[in-house]
């Protein structure tokens, strides 16, 4: 055993997703308050720590199933490399870091921490056993980050925050079922593995796919023309980032049901075509948060 695998038992590749907490940084308008950035990077921390924690009591549930997988059994508990003893030592540390931290932010954010501490447990032990009820508890996972990011610089959680954050991380949970049942192969294996993939039939999860991305789209689509959202940018400017949108969710559905990538983390960390798009996305939608309104009433009066 050594600190490298120590350190890989916590996945600090899967912080990446953490990045969710800061969404409220930049589409609550606070995106030039030092303060709001200072409390949604402390609060994305907390939730790196505790999702390490989750990583780590799951990945000691997993042992053997883990075993079966032919990514997964090169994990530093699977593999050998670090004792269950010291995996569990490790987890707690990182769950007591993470939890201190919410609260040194906010009672409101430890609250949601907690929730998703005890949401992740569940998963670990129960959950992730029931077809369908997985997925929502991944898509679930997400939703509490966000919100988090939220409650953590005081602004009002948005029910579009909500549907759109829930929407497309349950599209995404499907193409990750899809992956591990193309990435495994013999399903006798992959039963050994998850028990549930034998429930999630390729037939299956590609209608749920198919339609958590459509729902996922139109969401998208119903909260850039909202009311409430043209109001608040001063534009409905959003809608027309949809070839973009559409682009990045087939993108991702595409290699996830080829089994490009054993995981939508490695997706996202190093498929350069569907990192340009994000990174595309990312700088209109910037672009459309500080200068849409004042680019739509020049328009106007041209």
């Amino acid at each position: 055993m050594t600190i490298a695998h120590m350190i890989r038992l916590a996945r600090p590749s899967h912080w990446i997703k953490n990045g969710v907490v800061l969404l409220p940084v930049v589409f609550g308008m606070r995106m030039t308050d030092v303060d709001s950035w200072w409390k949604g990077i402390v609060a994305a921390a907390a939730f790196c720590l505790v999702s390490s924690f989750g990583y780590i009591i799951n990945d000691i549930r997993d042992i053997d199933s883990d075993r079966h997988h032919p990514a997964k059994k090169d994990r530093p508990l699977a593999s050998g490399k670090v004792g269950v003893k010291t995996a569990f030592i490790e987890a707690l540390i990182l769950l007591s870091a993470g939890t201190v931290l919410a609260f040194c932010v906010s009672r409101g954010l430890f609250v949601i921490v907690l929730a998703y501490v005890v949401l992740g447990i569940g998963y670990s032990v129960v959950l992730k056993h029931k077809a369908l009820v997985d997925v929502i508890c991944i898509a679930m996972g997400f939703v509490l980050r966000t919100a988090a990011g939220a409650v953590a610089i005081g602004v009002e959680v948005s029910p579009w925050l909500f549907i759109c954050m829930f929407t497309i991380c349950l599209f995404m949970g499907f193409c990750k079922r899809y992956s591990e049942v193309v990435t495994i192969g013999d399903m006798t294996a992959a039963e050994n593995h998850r028990p549930t993939l034998i429930v999630y039939t390729p037939e299956l999860l590609t209608h749920l796919i198919t339609v958590s991305a459509g729902i996922a789209i139109v969401a998208f689509l119903l909260y850039g023309l909202n009311p409430r959202t043209v109001a608040q940018f001063g534009t409905n400017y959003f809608v027309y980032t949809l070839p973009i949108v559409v682009y990045a969710v087939f993108r991702f559905a595409m290699l996830s049901m080829e089994g490009a990538y054993s995981d939508p983390t490695d997706l996202v960390l190093h498929d350069k075509p569907f990192q340009m798009t994000v990174l595309l996305w990312v700088a209109v939608a910037l672009c459309i948060i500080s200068w849409g309104e004042k680019l739509s009433e020049w328009l106007t009066s041209t």
